[in-house]
This record gives C-alpha cells, structure tokens and sequence, in this order.
C-alpha cells in the first residue's frame, strides 16, 4: 500500500484552504445559533458532566423537546473554541477548515487501499472541493460531520491491519476500531456505520468473496456436505466481535435518548406523516435527489423541509421514474461487484458501501428524520462518489484516445467545484445571505421565508420582516409557526390588535386534544409557545389578566412539562399579587429544571414580594452558584444585602456591586449603589468617587446628583454641593427635595436669603400644601426680619400640619418676640438676630439629614424592583438588558412625603447618630427660647 507523500499532503491541504478561507468571514448562521450562541453547555462556568447529560443543543436528553441527538465530543471541541476566543467565529470555522483537511488526507490514505495512486489522488482532491460540503465545512454544527468522518475513516484504517501477513487475526487494531467507532458515533450517530464498511471490506476484500461464493458455501454447510472452511470461521470471528460491539453501543445509545425518538411534525418532515403509499414513494424518491445533488451541486439550498418537494402521491407520478433508474443503476453497480472476483469489483463494492451504509440512518426508509434532505449527511457518501468517479476515471483514462480528454474533463471539473465551492461560502456569511440564497432555488418553502424574516427581525427591521412571513403564511397556510412570526411582528410594531389575531389564527391550527392520545407526540414542543405569547400579549390589559392565566393552565393541561408555562405563569401570578401560586409555579418549574439560575432567581423575587427576605437571598444565592455571573441575581442580592440595614452584610453586597458593574460596566445604576454602601459605612470619598462615575455614565441621574449634594452636605463641603444641586435643577426642575436642601444651604451657608426664598416659594408653586417648604420660607421672613409676615406664615404651616409640635412652638416664639418688641417700642419688622432665626429653623431637623428637611434619597426601593427572568425564548433579551423600569433614575416613593429614609433597620450608630442631632436640636431650640425671653 503505497503510504501519502509530504507533498499530497500540503497539495490537499493547499486546496482546501484555497477553497474555504473566505469562510473565516462567516458568522454563526442557521443552526449555528441554537449550537453554539444559545447552547450554555459550552460556557466554562457549566459542569462537564452535562456535555454527557444533554443533547447537541444542550438540552437535557430526559425531556421530551430534546433533539435525542446526542454527540457530546463534538460539543467538547466547541467548548474548546469558546475557551480559546469565546465566540469569535473565525476561530469555529478555522478549526473546520483544518478538520476537512484532515479528512482529506485519511480518505486518500483509504483511497489507496483499492485505487492506484493517480486515481486515488483525483478521488481525494474531487473530495477536497466538491460543494456538496460547503454546508458540513462552513456550517459550524457541521463539525459533527467533520468529526465523525475523522473517526470513522481511522476505525476504517485500523481494521484493515487485523490480519496478519499469515492470515491469522490480530487483535489490537480490532480493538482499537472498537474504540474509534465509539468515538465516531459519540461525535455524530451515524459513525456506527462504520462497523458495516468494516464488515464489507472482511469479507468481500481481505476474504476475496463474491456473492455466488458465499451462497455455496452456505449450501455446503446447510447440507451438511462440508463444515466451515477456515478462512470463514475467522471471518465470522471477527464480525462477530464487530457486531457485538456494535449492539453494545445500540444498547447504549438507546438508554441515553431513554427510547423514547425525538418528536416531528409535518412541517419537518411531510412525508413520515404521510399515509401509504405516498410515503414510501416520497421516501423513495428521495434517494435519486440526493444522488443527483452529488451529480450536479449546482442548486444548494441550506433547507430542504416542508414544500420542497412535493409529495410523490400516485404511482403514475413521472418522478417515479427517477426513482426507477437509480435502483436500477444501483442494482447494476451491485450485481457487478458482488458477482467477480477482480480490483474493479472490490473497489465498486467498497465505494457503494461507503455511499449506502452511512446515508441510511438519513433515508428515512427505516425510522423518520427532522429533514426531507440535508446536503451535510452526504459528507460520508460523497467518499463513494468520489471513489465511483475516480475509477471511472481511471478506466477512461487508460484508453489511449480518450486519456487527454479524461484529464481534460477531470481539470475542469475540480475546477468549476472549486469556484462553486468557494462562491457558495459567501452565502454563510450571514443568515440574510444564506437564506435569501434558498429561496433562489426553492420559493415553496415556507421555512425559508420565515428564516430571512428572522434574519431581518435580527435587524430590527420589522416592516420587512413582517413581508417575509406573510409570504410564510401564504406558501403554507397551515404553517402554525409563521402565523406565531407575524403575531410577533406586528407586536414588535406595536398593532396589538393584528398580533392577537395571527395568535388566534396560530391557536386554531393546534391539533385538537384526542382522549387518550398523547398530545405531545402531534405538536412540535416550540408550537406551544402561542399559548405563551398570546397571554403574553392579552396580559398587558389589567382586565383580561384571568384570561391570561387561562391560556398557560391550558398550556400546562396540553404538555405537563412545559416549563416555559410556569415560568410566563410565575410571572402573571406575581402581577395579580397571587404570590402563593406564583411561589408554587416556580417550584413546579424547578422541579423539571434545577439547574436554571433564572428560576432561582424569580423565586427570590416572589420571596421579597411575600416579605421573606432571608428566603430571597437564599435563592439568589442559588441562582448564583449555578451562574457566578447572573447580572441580575447580583445586582438585587447587592440591593438586598444593603437594604438589609445589617453591616455584616456590606462586604459582600459591595463584592457583588463590583462583579455586576465588570459585567455591566455602562450601567450607572451598579455605581450609584457602590455609592450608597460607601455612605453607609462613612466612607465619603469612595462614595463621592462611585457617584462622579455613575453621573458620567449617565448626565443627569437624579438620585446619584442628589446624594453626592447631600454627601457634600454632610461633610461641610456645603459650597461643592451647589454646583451639584444647580446640575441636578436643571435636570430635574421639579425635584423638590434638591430645592430644599440648596435653599438651605443658601439661606445657612451662604447668607442668600433671596435665592433661599426663591427656592421655597418654587417649591410651593408646584406644591401647595408641603409643610417643609413652607416652614422653611417662614425661617426665611424670620431672617429678613419680618416677623409679622413669619407669624402669618407659620400660622399657614400650623393650619396644613396641626400635629407638628416644633412649628407651634417656633409660632410662639415669634408671637413672644413681637410682644416683647412692642413692650419695648421696637419696630417689629426689625427683630431677631439672623443666628437665632437659623437655629429655629435648624431645630426640627428630620433623623438622620444633616440639612433641612433632607434625608437620604436612595436607589431602588428593594430588590423587587428587579426584573424577573423571562420564558427561555426571551432569556437572551431578558438577560442582556440592566433591570426592568431602570432608565438609569431611581424609584424616589419619597418624593410625596416630608421625609425620605430608609425604613430597614437602622445600626447602632445610625441610632446613636439620630439621637446626638435630637439633643443639639433641643439644645438649639432652648437657646432661641433664651435668647428670645431675654429680649
């Protein structure tokens, strides 16, 4: 056996490079999506365990939406990939690149078993650029093929060393083909399929046996006539191992998919639902298509499901005749091979087994498929193409007047293969280009037209989107997923009234329950979501809340472990402040998933709405041990850890803080708590810093500027704090609370009394009724000295507040100051020193605020005012946006009473420091008092 020279080798690898670099332009396109961007089995924070628990798409293998296609080796490259460059795609589809290459040079290495080195050659290049595997080599999910082809082709190689020049078995290549073929199959199901190439090759290649050979020696022995030669009970030996082997791995693979199929409809696959005998005239006609794409690659389409191709329904449908002629040709190319004894024989059985036995579990002709056809299954049956066409070749070539134009022939097909290939790459460069190249080919394919909405969807260019899916609608009225895009379109453009009736529409297609069929097993598990989202969309009415929940009970009745139903449930009964049953939901969700973060965490919402904070952290806690790095669980356990009033808890609420603003490092919001923890622990300077920062992030965040003024306020940097309050003013006109605190300052600070009464009189055109501003424009009148003008004032206050006890006694003081300026026969207008005015006014003082009237205004009002995880479908936005209602202000429920503190319990020195500025107050009221008698 002539071995594969340095030079072939970079020849190969040469061409394939030249043909696929332009894919490194690629992005993830098609089913790159659900394997690679939505498949969280390839992050490293998920245990490797589940690589072997889920199937390709990361879907647990135990419930019933699993794909069953279970190749975790494969999956483990991807992982690899991510580790490497994340999900950079240039790295995905350069490391498929190398993998056909690979595959190349072993298929040359087996083309030289039953080839001559020329014509093997041709076989191996032909390969190398054929088109029919731009879908295996560019598609990323392709690497399935890739792999597996890798090992099938070595598991090939190896069995060929299992007998001895003297004949005799030997056993180690026998097992390490063993253990290949486990590889091959734990990369893609079809690698068992190698034990039958195997199998061919012992005995009608190594054994020499044709068919007539083996029909007599069957004769002899069943007769009796003879027992079994030799060289057959070694034949037999080693098949016999290979076969046990073999339904070792059947057996395995049957108890990891738990025997249960994957489920598809119809639109997958319209002929395995079909009756007899239009599916198996379908099914039939499928193999001269797939036969003629190997032919002529020059019409690829990335999806071949639903109206593709038509149903063959009558005998006396002309593609019958197609049909005809492949098994014909077929039965031909076999009766020669099997029939004689010489090279040419052996390498038409090698090549036909190479085409037959790894397409069957893709035929459909024994257990239905999710595709009509799939370009990428024909990755391992091209081989016996190239093969057929090789020898060919060879044949041809060897006849003096056609040698030239055999290779003429053979130039210019690598050569036109070679462009088709590389100008099909650019249509995977995105799913706009990949899918609008199908419809060139195909426009009765209502997927594809729903494909190039998504795409456009993506784009966010709805209007276009919607188009694309109408013309869904229209290609296959019956299509229950284009109706749920249309309805989700015209949600999408805010025309509630037309999303909800392509929902209905959607709905009304749903096959009807059958007592005592399994409803699940006649309905694609992503239908269901139209239950999902028309509730989603008839919940935004606070009136039809009820018929809302309806619509998920009815999802729950259809398909019990329909998760997705108890999370959107969770959800609603949280709205309708039903959180016993929306606590309920999410347990029932968690028992069919434990491992989702976000259920945790929407338990932890419900358990704060419920007033169970303990509780809440300890799921947060949760969702956070499953995903270290949940934005949203470390956000609102920060929240609720410094909510909490506890110290204990500040270290670790500041650790989260920091972890969420590295996740989320433009959200304001994560900085202006850092703040709020630094000013509880009296740390100013970080808090001055964390609020600087959330401010440049964000101009104008009005809870940020207002405490960084306050911040200033309280360290006596009262002058900085102007600046600040003007900013947050010219923002926020209206924001009472910064009024207040700049007229105080003006009024104590800076002795502007105009500008100090220019505030409180704003804040009273836009409020009336507020006491604080209205007693502080009284300490106003006291400080320009109008006493009777004060005394009117405060006997305003009095009448809007008749229960505050300082502004009844601030009322008398004045009222004894004007008395005892009359006494004296002072004009009343000019009474009382601007220190004893300042201190009145500093007398009643709210816990815990340093200025008039100020407390503290804090970020958001509990962790409750975070967003609760959505359904699966919408975790990707769920997840990327910060938090729901968070346009960067905080909730200020403040605003419309006299104080804002905080109602968590306050720590031993925020007790202590309450009651220090109680006693100075008193202290300072009983000055005036003295000062005033004194008079």
């Amino acid at each position: 056996m002539a071995v594969v020279s340095w030079k072939e080798i970079l020849l190969l690898t040469g061409l394939v490079v030249g043909c696929y670099w332009n894919s490194l332009s690629c992005g993830f396109v098609f089913d790159d999506v659900s394997a690679i961007l939505d498949n969280k089995d390839l992050r490293p924070t998920t245990p490797i365990r589940n690589l072997f628990l889920n199937d390709f798409w990361g879907t647990p293998m135990a419930e019933e939406r699993s794909h069953k296609s279970y190749r975790p080796l494969t999956v483990l490259t991807f992982r690899l990939n991510y580790l490497f460059s994340e999900l950079s795609a240039a790295s995905y589809h350069l490391l498929n690149v190398v993998l056909h290459a690979v595959v190349c040079v072993l298929f040359l290495r087996v083309c030289r078993l039953f080839l001559d080195k020329t014509s093997s050659l041709v076989a191996a290049l032909l390969f190398a650029v054929h088109p029919i595997h731009t879908e295996a080599v560019t598609g990323v999910v392709g690497r399935a093929e890739l792999l597996s082809s890798i090992f099938l082709l070595a598991a090939f190689l190896a069995y060929t060393k299992s007998t001895s020049a003297d004949r005799s078995i030997v056993w180690a290549p026998i097992a390490l083909t063993v253990v290949l073929v486990a590889a091959a199959t734990l990369c893609k199901e079809q690698g068992i399929t190698v034990v039958g190439i195997c199998c061919v090759h012992e005995v009608f290649v190594a054994q020499g046996f044709t068919l007539p050979m083996l029909l007599h020696t069957m004769r002899q022995v069943l007769q009796g006539k003879d027992g079994f030669p030799y060289a057959v009970l070694q034949t037999l030996l080693k098949l016999i191992v290979l076969v046990i082997s073999t339904l070792l791995l059947v057996i395995v693979r049957v108890q990891v998919i738990q025997s249960q199929l994957p489920v598809f409809t119809r639109f997958d696959n319209p002929a395995a639902v079909s009756s007899t005998p239009t599916r198996q005239l379908t099914f039939n006609y499928l193999l001269p298509v797939n036969a003629w794409l190997l032919l002529n690659p020059s019409e690829l389409c990335c999806d071949w499901t639903m109206g593709t191709i038509p149903l063959v329904e009558s005998l006396l449908d002309l593609r019958n005749l197609a049909t005809l002629v492949f098994y014909t040709f077929l039965g031909l190319l076999a009766y020669h091979s099997l029939r004689y004894r010489h090279s040419s024989a052996r390498t038409v059985i090698m090549a036909l087994s190479l085409i037959v036995l790894p397409f069957i579990p893709a035929s459909n002709l024994f257990f239905p498929v999710g595709f009509v056809v799939a370009e990428r299954v024909l990755y391992v049956p091209s081989m016996g193409f190239c093969v057929l066409v090789a020898h060919g070749f060879r044949i041809v070539s060897h006849k003096g007047q056609l040698k030239k134009i055999s290779w003429l022939m053979i130039g210019v097909l690598l050569t036109t293969h070679a462009v088709k290939t590389f100008n099909r790459n650019w249509d995977w460069e995105s799913e706009y280009t990949l899918f609008t190249s199908a419809l060139k080919v195909n426009k009765n394919n209502a997927k594809l037209w729903n494909n190039v909405g998504h795409a456009l969807e993506n784009q966010h260019n709805y209007a276009r989107a919607l188009r694309y899916f109408l013309q869904a609608t229209r290609v296959q009225p019956d299509d229950i997923g284009a109706h749920m895009n249309v309805g989700r379109t015209y949600k999408n453009l805010n025309k509630s009234r037309e999303a909800e009736e392509a929902y209905l529409v959607a709905k009304s297609l749903m096959p009807q329950v059958i007592p005592g069929k399994k409803y699940a097993t006649r309905v694609a598990p992503n239908h269901l979501n139209v239950y999902i989202n028309l509730a989603n969309l008839i919940r935004a009415n606070d009136s039809r809340l009820e018929e809302a929940d309806q619509l998920y009970r009815q999802a729950i009745s259809m398909r019990p472990d329909f998760k997705q139903a108890y999370i959107s449930r969770g959800e609603l009964l949280l709205k309708m402040n039903k959180l016993t049953e929306a606590r309920d939901a999410y347990l029932r969700a968690l028992e069919l998933d434990r491992a989702n973060a976000d259920l945790w965490y929407n338990l932890a919402i419900v358990n704060i709405e419920m007033k169970d904070p303990s509780e809440a952290l300890k799921n947060f806690n949760h969702a956070l041990e499953l995903s270290p790095r949940h934005k949203l669980a470390l956000f609102n356990s920060a929240l609720l850890m410094q909510e909490s009033g506890e110290p204990k808890f500040w270290p670790e609420a500041n650790r989260r803080f920091l972890a969420y603003v590295e996740e989320e490092p433009d959200d304001a919001n994560g900085y202006f708590n850092l703040g709020m923890l630094a000013m509880d622990a009296n740390e100013n300077a970080a808090a001055e810093r964390w609020m600087r920062k959330a401010i440049s992030l964000q101009a104008g965040f009005r809870s940020a500027l207002f405490n960084l003024a306050l911040l200033y306020s309280q360290s006596g940097r009262e002058v900085d704090a102007l600046p600040v309050l003007d900013e947050l003013l010219r923002h926020h006109p209206e924001h009472i609370k910064g009024l207040i605190l700049k007229g105080d300052i003006l009024m104590n600070h800076k002795k502007d009394t105009r500008g100090a009464k220019a505030c409180f009189e704003r804040i009273l055109r836009m409020d009336p009724a507020n006491v604080q501003g209205k007693h502080n424009l009284c300490v106003v009148y006291f400080e320009e000295r109008d006493l009777p003008r004060a005394e009117r004032c405060l006997e305003e206050t009095l009448a809007l507040a008749p229960n505050e006890e300082y502004v009844r006694r601030h009322l008398s003081i004045v009222r004894s100051k004007m008395a005892a300026m009359s006494a004296a026969g002072q004009p009343i207008v000019a009474a009382a020193a601007a220190e004893g005015a300042a201190a009145a006014a500093e007398e009643e003082r709210p816990e815990g605020a340093k200025e008039v009237g100020q407390g503290r205004e804090e970020g958001r009002g509990g962790a409750a005012a975070g967003k609760r995880a959505g359904n699966e479908k919408n975790v990707r936005k769920s997840s990327a946006e910060s938090l729901e209602g968070a346009d960067g202000d905080q909730p200020e429920a403040a605003d419309s009473h006299q104080h804002d503190q905080r109602t968590k319990g306050k720590s031993t020195k925020d007790i202590k420091d309450i009651e220090e500025k109680r006693a100075a107050a008193l202290k300072r009221l009983e000055e005036i008092e003295r000062i005033l008698s004194g008079d």
